[in-house]
């Protein structure tokens, strides 16, 4: 967690946030900071209708820079207007941060003034004053409420209190008399601290004392400290709380908000709900960072020993050089040191670009590590509001601090060979024209390199993206890629050609499967890649498919709606198969006239077209039972126990449908004109149902 403390310290004192408020820009400041780089500015400027408050980013008005002149690009400090009635006139103090912070714009009173201000109590805001962000250089000028119109970041100074308790000495013993001891024990009852000899003098373990409940030191003083959980408060409203979130300002809002009609035509969402979604967004966001944290600790690897290999081939190079040199007598002797020469001078380029990015990468890698610990510190805290008033703000960092790791930057700058050789067959008289030679390489190809990043899965189809190392000179004819069957099996080839990147459709649900890619050339085939685990979708989300339909069969709603223009019944399918795992897929009818009969359940990819769903032996289907007009079919799959299961409107019609039920099926319906249904996938499994295992002996397609 040391990565973390830069993420926790203001940027204007260097040190931890205390009081920490957001800023419209999204980035955090101590609330006295704040104070400190407050100026003034004429009323000539900032009519009252461009001030601003902590409500939301759309309600404010920046200044312009220009015309303020409040931030100079030539120092990149703060200064002040110079017509300003408070401008300083103390030269500027500078944080450890390296921000240049005035001292504050308003005047002290007199000391016998401040001997009268209540504890605590801070001197007002003056009116039209000016508040610039450290971090961004954006400025606002602040409304009637001044600093209170800010929301207090409850969420980082909670975190910055437990990264501090983390660091916090042991606790002692309270009973003890003399030399207090380490405490071993805390009392959640009693909130006493105890050390061994004093728990069993004063808190033996019998009698009304044995239900007390005994915990660890620091999580005795976790819970000390724990308190109920604030409920959040409208800035604009200061006694009303906030319980919705306003989606399209992206920020909480109170009951009063909506009715006064400042966000009474927003769409507003539930906050608990939109809690858990920026939950998971970020969560979500944090997996792709940390797949770029864990490339640049290899890569980092991959660096040092490039180092080590620079130095041993340096070497060996130097060794053979001096050699061949040698070996031509005198008249190469001078020549032979302007060669040494300039071996060495590309040795020590190669040395210093290779340390330079071992040193930028290194320093890179620890402002992501910072910043992932703190957004999990973030994820911990259960302060809906809180968190939703960050949450958006880590997301957008999260994801650019991502794009910092694109291509190339995971890529090593320098070749840690020397691709050079010395010709020592011309005559004498050539010496002086002696030069390197660069030397081709030869033999089979390296291993190639996954591109984690662009490869994923979609549905039951894998996308695999690879190159060749950066370090390899060998020529490549093509490419092999291999899969195994998603069960643990044997490895097949997929695909062989000259691209880089494939798709692989057709795989089966809800399953695991191993991949992995080689090279070849004209002298042979390289070694494999590491092997790769993908996982397809555990939930199908499919289409019905016009390429398999009847010609009669009629699409509408993104290939989702299906009815027909003939009297006779046509069938249609879906467009994925299924083979294995749990599915559940539901219809609904949007026209049912003259009592058309449809038929709803699993067909073979053969099944005939032209008579209702189930009258050949391809196909298995539950015909009219009940349906009308708005009703909902359920179809419920199960591999793993070879069955099929109908519902109709949420009811389950009779135990099991079909039995035995083995290989490759489709979704599939009938119908006739009278008839139009639209089709609904990507369901959990109905409540009611637990899926069996699966079977050991049975086999799968």
């Amino acid at each position: 967690m040391d990565e973390m403390e830069e993420e926790l310290k203001c940027p204007v004192c260097g040190s931890f946030f205390r009081e920490p408020i957001i800023l419209p820009c999204s980035h955090n400041i101590c609330l006295a900071c704040a104070r400190n780089i407050l100026v003034q500015t004429p009323d000539a400027e900032s009519p009252q209708s461009s001030r601003a408050s902590g409500s939301g980013v759309s309600d404010y008005d920046y200044l312009d820079l220009d015309k303020m002149s409040l931030y100079s690009e030539a120092d990149s400090g703060y200064g002040s207007y110079g017509g300003f009635v408070s401008a300083p006139t103390t030269p500027c103090q500078k944080s450890p941060n390296g921000v240049r912070v005035f001292p504050p714009a308003v005047p002290q009173p007199p000391p016998q003034h401040h001997l009268l201000q209540q504890p605590g109590s801070l001197p007002p805001i003056p009116r039209n004053s000016c508040i610039t962000c450290p971090q961004c250089h954006r400025s606002l000028i602040l409304d009637d409420r001044g600093l209170r119109g800010f929301p207090k970041n409850r969420v980082l100074e909670g975190v910055v209190d437990r990264y501090q308790q983390s660091k916090a000495a042991a606790l002692k013993c309270q009973l003890c008399e003399k030399s207090p001891k380490e405490a071993t024990v805390m009392c959640e009852q009693c909130d006493v601290f105890y050390c061994d000899p004093c728990r069993l003098r004063c808190h033996p373990p019998r009698g009304p004392l044995a239900k007390h409940r005994l915990v660890p030191p620091a999580q005795g003083r976790i819970s000390r400290r724990a308190s109920p959980r604030k409920i959040s408060t409208c800035t604009e409203h200061e006694l009303e709380n906030l319980s919705m979130y306003c989606v399209q300002c992206k920020m909480p809002v109170c009951y009063q908000c909506l009715e006064e009609g400042k966000h009474g035509t927003h769409e507003v969402k539930a906050l608990g709900a939109m809690w858990k979604l920026h939950k998971g967004q970020l969560s979500q966001a944090l997996n792709g960072l940390s797949d770029r944290a864990t490339e640049a600790k290899e890569f980092l690897v991959q660096l040092r020993n490039m180092v080590q290999h620079i130095q041993e081939n340096g070497v060996e190079f130097e060794a053979c050089l001096v050699a061949q040199c040698d070996a031509l007598i005198d008249a190469l002797n001078r020549r032979k040191a302007q060669l040494l020469a300039r071996v060495n001078k590309e040795h020590e380029h190669k040395l210093k670009v290779v340390r330079d990015q071992i040193s930028h990468c290194t320093v890179k890698l620890r402002q992501t590590t910072g910043l992932m610990e703190y957004c999990l510190e973030v994820i911990k805290e259960n302060d809906p509001s809180g968190f939703l008033q960050i949450s958006d703000a880590l997301i957008r960092r999260v994801h650019m601090t991502e794009s910092q790791w694109g291509k190339g930057t995971l890529t090593p700058r320098m070749n840690s060979d020397f691709d050079l050789t010395l010709d020592s067959g011309p005559l004498l008289q050539t010496i002086h024209q002696l030069d390197f030679v660069q030397m081709k390489g030869t033999g089979v190809p390296a291993a190639p390199m996954l591109q984690l990043e662009e490869c994923c899965t979609q549905n039951n189809s894998a996308t695999l993206s690879w190159k060749q190392p950066p370090l390899s000179t060998i020529a490549v004819d093509g490419y092999i890629l291999e899969l195994d069957d998603g069960n643990g099996g044997q490895f097949r080839e997929v695909y062989v050609g000259t691209e880089t990147i494939c798709t692989v459709d057709g795989l089966h649900f809800n399953s695991t499967y191993k991949s992995r890619v080689k090279a070849f050339n004209g002298s042979g085939v390289g070694q494999y890649s590491k092997t790769l685990i993908m996982q397809t979708s555990e939930i199908a989300w499919f289409t019905f498919d016009p390429a398999s339909a009847h010609p009669d069969i009629m699409f509408s709603n993104d290939n989702l709606t299906v009815t027909c223009n003939s009297y006779d019944d046509r069938v249609v399918m879906g467009n994925s198969a299924f083979s294995r795992g749990v599915h559940y897929w539901e219809m609904t009818v949007d026209r049912y006239d003259n009592h058309p009969d449809p038929a709803f359940g699993v067909a073979r990819a053969d099944v005939l077209k032209d008579v209702m769903l189930g009258k050949d032996d391809k196909a298995w289907a539950m015909t009219d039972g009940g349906i009308s007009k708005g009703g909902t079919i359920g179809v419920l799959l199960d591999f793993t126990r070879g069955i099929l299961i109908f519902l109709i409107n949420d009811e389950q019609q009779g135990p099991v449908a079909f039995e035995a039920l083995e290989g490759v099926y489709y979704p599939a319906i009938s119908l006739n004109r009278n008839v139009q249904v639209t089709l609904h996938t990507g369901l959990p499994i109905p409540d009611f149902y637990t899926p069996g295992e699966a079977d050991p002996t049975g086999s799968v397609c």
